[in-house]
C-alpha cells in the first residue's frame, strides 16, 4: 500500500510537531514536509508532491485561505484540509468554495484528524452537507438573493439527470446510494459526477453541495434527515 504523502502547514512549531507526531506514526501516512506560512506552500508542493495538505487558516504573511486558493487553481493540485479553531468561520467557508475538501478543528481527537486525511486522500469530503449548510448560514458572504441567482444560473447549465445527481451529492449520498435512488449503475453515477464537476468548473463534492445549497435545491431536504449521512 502506498503511503499518503502529507504536508503540514501551521505557523506554530508546537502544533506542527504535535501533528507530525500524531499522524506520522500511522503506517499509511508519510509526512513529506512542513511549512510555517502560506508563502512556503507552493515551492514545498513542487518539491514534495503531497497528496494532502493540512492547512492552518490564520498565518501572519500569507494566510491559509490565499494558499488554498493558489493550490487548488493548479493542475494536479493536492487535496486540502483546513485547520481552524472555529466551527463557523467566513474564512473556512471561503476555503471550501476555493476547493478545500473540508475542515477539522484543532482540538479534534488525533484519530479523527487521521481519518479525515485518509478520507480526503481517497476522494471523500470530510464534512457532511448538514455541517456545510450550518456553516453557510452562520458565515458572512454575498447577499442571499444575489448568491441564489448566480448559483441557479450555473445549475441551469446542467441537464435534468446531472441536476438530480448534483442534488443527491448535496444531500450527502454516496455513489452507491445515488445509484439505488436514481436507478442507475455506480459507474454511471461517477460519470455524471465527473461531468457536473467539469461543467460547473468545480473540483470536489463539497463544492457541489455548496452550489446546490446556494441555488436553493436542497431546501426540501433540510429537515427530513436525508441531508446528513450520520443521521441515517
Amino acid at each position: 500500500m502506498t503511503a499518503i504523502r502529507l504536508l503540514l502547514v501551521d505557523d506554530d512549531p508546537l502544533v506542527r510537531a504535535g501533528l507530525a507526531l500524531m499522524l506520522g506514526g500511522a503506517d499509511d501516512v508519510e509526512i513529506v514536509g512542513e511549512a510555517a506560512d502560506g508563502d512556503e506552500v507552493g515551492p514545498l508542493v513542487d518539491r514534495t508532491r503531497p497528496d494532502v495538505v493540512l492547512m492552518d487558516i490564520r498565518m501572519p504573511v500569507v494566510d491559509g485561505l490565499t494558499a488554498t486558493e493558489r493550490l487548488r487553481a493548479r493542475a494536479d493540485a493536492p487535496q486540502v484540509v483546513v485547520l481552524t479553531t472555529f466551527h463557523a468561520d467566513e474564512q473556512v467557508l471561503r476555503a471550501l468554495r476555493a476547493g478545500a475538501a473540508g475542515f477539522v478543528l484543532k482540538d479534534t481527537p488525533p484519530a479523527e484528524i487521521l481519518d479525515a486525511v485518509r478520507r480526503v486522500a481517497a476522494g471523500d469530503p470530510v464534512l457532511s452537507p448538514a455541517v456545510t449548510r450550518r456553516l453557510m448560514e452562520r458565515a458572512a458572504g454575498a447577499g442571499p438573493d444575489t448568491r441564489r441567482t448566480r448559483a441557479r444560473a450555473r445549475v441551469d447549465t446542467l441537464n435534468d439527470r446531472e441536476r438530480e445527481v448534483a442534488v443527491a451529492v448535496g444531500r450527502g449520498l454516496a455513489n452507491a446510494e445515488i445509484a439505488a435512488h436514481l436507478f442507475m449503475s455506480v459507474a454511471t453515477v461517477k460519470a455524471h459526477v465527473s461531468r457536473v464537476l467539469a461543467k460547473l468548473g468545480l473540483n470536489n463534492r463539497v463544492q457541489i453541495a455548496l452550489l446546490t445549497y446556494d441555488a436553493g435545491l436542497l431546501d426540501a431536504f433540510q429537515d427530513d434527515g436525508h441531508d446528513d449521512p450520520s443521521a441515517r
